[in-house]
């Protein structure tokens, strides 16, 4: 009896695939909406990328590092979802060099950015420019992913960018951005980084708003991965339960996105950093130096 059981499960899902795909042979390019998701092959990456692959009419791009990861998050995404329009790009966040190799080859809109990668490294390292790792992959690699692509957004507008931020931000220091004055801690490092991901969204809204490109930022939820790990935590909420939020933020009606400003728990907060543009427009002038 079992056996019968999993024969006709694996004849459903194999003629299930082959239905899904026959309808989206159906589909042109102009029918996608075209998303990235950074950081794809974590916790929460994953789980954001899957949950959207579930509408066939995304087509979803994981932007990760590792290839194996990718490759097997991509085809156990496709096989959960049944869209065979889910695809991965090999990018080094942290490089300036490797996402505009990235642009460079995408020819096709896109309609979504998800900047959801991060790290935090429980000792000071830096990236292939002297960078330090956590500052040039948590918040340079979310402005060079937005620079790389802001023409391709503007041109897929309505279009938008969902910055993946935290409510555990705080203590930026603009003078000391990679630690090289303060004893690095992978916890205030991570704080900071979220905290400029949130002032950066705002000045980001402004300068994108006319084009009809929104950018918002959000705390995604408190889940049990390896970078809650690093920095000491486990987590008390499901990768789908942390995924939520930017999910929503992804699927919501272009206007009824509140561009600039920073949503927690599907629901616009308060946000004293992206609330002071000063020191936000400050910050994205010093990061914008580093080329």
């Amino acid at each position: 009896m079992y056996s019968i059981i999993q024969d006709l499960w694996f004849l459903f899902t194999f003629y299930m695939l082959i239905f899904y795909s026959f309808k989206s042979s159906c589909m042109n390019a102009s029918d996608y909406q075209y998303i990235f998701v950074t950081g794809a092959t974590g916790a929460i990456g994953e789980a954001i990328a899957r949950n959207l692959a579930h509408d066939l009419k995304n087509y979803v791009v994981l932007v990760a590092r590792n290839k194996n990861k990718a490759q097997n998050t991509a085809e156990d995404i496709r096989s959960k979802s049944g869209n065979p329009n889910v695809k991965y790009e090999i990018v080094d966040l942290s490089s300036r060099r490797d996402i505009l190799s990235f642009a460079d080859r995408w020819n096709l809109p896109l309609h979504v950015l998800v900047n959801n990668a991060a790290t935090s490294p429980r000792s000071r390292v830096e990236n292939e420019n002297g960078i330090e790792l956590q500052f040039a992959t948590n918040v340079l690699g979310y402005l060079w992913m937005i620079q790389a692509f802001r023409d391709t957004l503007i041109q897929s507008a309505p279009s938008r960018i969902i910055n993946v931020a935290s409510y555990w931000a705080g203590g930026l220091d603009p003078k000391d951005l990679e630690f090289k004055r303060r004893r690095y801690d992978n916890n205030s490092a991570y704080r900071q980084s979220k905290q400029a991901n949130r002032m950066l969204s705002a000045v980001l809204a402004e300068e994108l708003n006319p084009h009809k490109v929104s950018v918002v930022s959000c705390h995604p939820g408190d889940v049990n991965s390896k970078l809650s790990n690093d920095l000491g935590f486990g987590g008390h909420e499901s990768p789908d339960q942390g995924a939520m939020t930017p999910v929503w933020l992804a699927q919501l009606p272009f206007d009824e996105l509140r561009t600039g400003k920073y949503y927690a728990h599907k629901s616009v907060e308060s946000c004293s950093f992206s609330q002071d543009l000063k020191s936000a427009r400050e910050l994205y002038d010093i990061c914008n130096g580093y080329v």
